[in-house]
């Protein structure tokens, strides 16, 4: 697991200034500790931070071909490595390293673009071909791995595996873009292409991306896979469990080679109790385990992840952290550049720091509930879904919307009687629906948040459009496996932007197995059914999982990694709130209604709205702004 940065003059041969390519590396040395390289010839440098976890002795980047016409930086772990080693051998290519960094620059030599169809694995990489004067950049499919890139003013390329890789750069453009601020108040992340600068984008999960020298514009990343959703022709539920727990078995099992120590993160939840299980049958010591506890009792889930260990005699370890835990909210500006509202970034930083200790890869559970129907919402979806199909989208609009807008907002009643959502997702098509609900302000809370200006510039752009883009090239129209599809290409990236902040931010290696992508496309070809059974989300996985976790594991309510953010709002982080949000930074940005800023609080205050959510969001958009504003 590494971290890297590169510049690549596209209209002449002058050489890239040293000091600039160190800064840019510089800049991610928490991604990669142990080493650093840097090459420099004219119209190129590239840069790379080392952590070392295959082939320690002789894995450096950036890393060449037998004849040096040919140069890679790499971050990520290829799994199928040692597999496509021979196959390339037998083509006449000749290693010099144990690594998987040498199979990926022969294998992009014997098969071009099309290596990425080969690699298993996470990754993000860019190979320099000296030769015909391009870089090739690509990007892992389901986006566990970073990419930021930008094409300046002056001809420079500049790419890293984070926005602080490229802010050194002095000829990188900030001017915010408004559509990327109307993305993160909606979902609470910026989901790709887009970043908070216009100039800057983030290259999408499962593309590619190929520059040559010469070229004026930035060319058009170059999709190489999907998640298919077909059919794969299972017959019985008995026969899929068997065969998830085997392909999840495989997944885990070539996730654990490394020289370096390995364990795993166990929240006492399904899917990390699930990788535990497994992986303490796949090797031969005490699975090292790690779950961070809160000294507040609600949010507290250690006893189940110990109940998890002590049945598979983990060596396990829990650390506690205080619920008030203030002191990283200002670190979060630094540790994500661009404005990132979800608060469970708190405690995974924590558990990230606390498995640090101990190893140096973790494997996750992320993924289980995005590709085996998991949450809530899924069940709340497929529930409305059965009344939209019942009632044209007219009479619906006519009966339900009147509805949704003289409903009360009722914050603090009991959900069932929360029916203010229902009524205005009964009121839209299925996209739009799923749209309202997994967004965290309304469209009318955007429009009296955002100033005049700012929505002038917007033009009547909705950020419901990063949903509908996506439905249109969804390979399936299900409602429950078109709402995964849009899940996986947001919000898990989202989630997994998110471990790779946190974990990096200690040079800890994160794997994934519940992510492989073969896994992914078989999972995807799953019966809907067999996924969400009534009330049952994640029904066939838990039941696969039967003969490995108790049912107080598997079907207690699900929550996650939860913070307190509405007392704190009440407590030591309203002066916060007051300091970064009302004071003159933001209120003289021109971005947003002064007034509504001033109003959120004060009904936070009395306790008539529960504002925390929108309240955290334009707090991390405060301290992300002043962070990229500094450098």
């Amino acid at each position: 697991m590494c971290g890297i940065a590169g510049i690549f003059n596209t209209r002449n041969e002058d050489i890239p200034q040293i000091e600039l390519i160190n800064r840019m590396t510089d800049a991610i040395t928490h991604r990669g500790p142990d080493e650093s390289g840097i090459h420099l010839e004219p119209g190129l440098a590239l840069g790379h931070r080392r952590l070392s976890v295959i082939d320690i002795a002789s894995g450096q980047q950036p890393l060449f071909n037998a004849d040096r016409s040919a140069a890679i930086v790499f971050n990520g772990e290829i799994y199928n490595f040692m597999q496509l080693r021979p196959e390339l051998e037998a083509l006449g290519y000749r290693f010099t390293t144990n690594s998987d960094t040498e199979v990926i620059l022969h294998a992009w030599q014997a098969w071009g673009s099309q290596c990425v169809q080969r690699l298993r694995g996470m990754f993000a990489f860019a190979v320099w071909d000296q030769k015909r004067r391009h870089l090739f950049l690509a990007r892992d499919r389901l986006g566990i791995k970073p990419l930021y890139y930008a094409l300046l003013p002056n001809g420079h390329f500049v790419f890293g595996s984070e926005l602080k890789a490229l802010l050194p750069h002095p000829a990188l453009p900030r001017e915010r873009d408004p559509m990327a601020i109307e993305d993160y108040f909606a979902y609470g992340y910026i989901p790709e292409p887009r970043t908070i600068f216009s100039g800057v984008r983030k290259l999408p999960p499962g593309h590619t991306l190929l520059i040559e020298k010469g070229q004026t514009l930035l060319p058009r990343a170059n999709q190489y896979w999907d998640i298919p959703f077909a059919d794969n022709g299972l017959a019985t539920q008995d026969s899929a469990q068997s065969e998830l727990i085997g392909r999840l078995r495989e997944a885990i099992d070539i996730r654990l080679v490394a020289e370096v120590p390995l364990g795993a993160f166990l929240s006492g939840g399904v899917d990390s109790s699930a990788i535990v299980a497994l992986m303490a049958g796949l090797v031969d010591q005490p699975v090292k385990t790690c779950s961070i506890g809160f000294d507040v009792p609600e949010f507290d889930e250690t006893a189940y992840a110990l109940k998890v260990a002590e049945r598979y005699h983990t060596d396990h370890r829990t650390d506690t952290v205080k619920a008030d835990d203030f002191a990283l909210v200002d670190r979060l500006g630094w540790l994500f550049d661009e404005p990132f509202a979800d608060s469970s970034a708190m405690p995974t930083y924590r558990v990230c720091e606390a498995a640090r200790k101990r190893v140096t890869v973790a494997l996750s559970g992320d993924g289980g509930d995005e590709n085996l129907a998991g949450y809530r919402r899924y069940r709340m979806h497929m529930a409305e879904e059965q009344l939209r199909s019942r009632l044209p989208l007219g009479l619906r609009k006519a009966i339900f919307g009147p509805l949704g807008a003289i409903y009360p907002k009722a914050d603090w009643a009991p959900r069932f009687l929360r029916a203010k959502t229902t009524f205005q997702s009964l009121a839209r098509d299925s996209v739009g629906a799923w749209f309202h609900s997994v967004s965290r302000m309304t469209d009318e809370q955007r429009h009296a948040l955002f100033s005049p200006a700012l929505r002038s510039e917007l033009g009547g752009y909705n950020a419901v459009e990063v949903l509908r883009g996506h439905a249109a090239r969804a390979p399936t129209d299900h409602p429950l496996s078109l709402v995964q599809y849009l899940d996986l290409k947001t919000f898990l990236v989202s989630i997994l932007h998110k471990v790779d902040r946190a974990s990096m931010a200690h040079a800890l290696e994160v794997r994934v197995p519940l992510l492989d992508h073969q896994l992914v496309e078989w999972m995807s070809g799953l019966r809907p059914e067999w996924k969400l059974a009534g009330g049952d989300g994640k029904h066939l996985f838990k039941q696969a999982l039967k003969p490995f976790l108790p049912d107080d594991i598997m079907y207690r309510p699900k929550q996650g990694f939860s913070i307190p953010l509405s007392p704190w709002f009440r407590g030591l982080l309203r002066e916060k709130f007051q300091r970064e949000v009302l004071g003159e930074s933001m209120t003289d940005s021109g971005l947003f209604n002064n007034d509504y800023l001033s109003q959120l609080l004060q009904q936070h205050d009395s306790g008539l709205r529960d504002n925390s959510v929108v309240m955290w969001e334009l707090l991390m958009f405060a301290l992300s702004d002043r962070h990229l504003a500094s450098h």
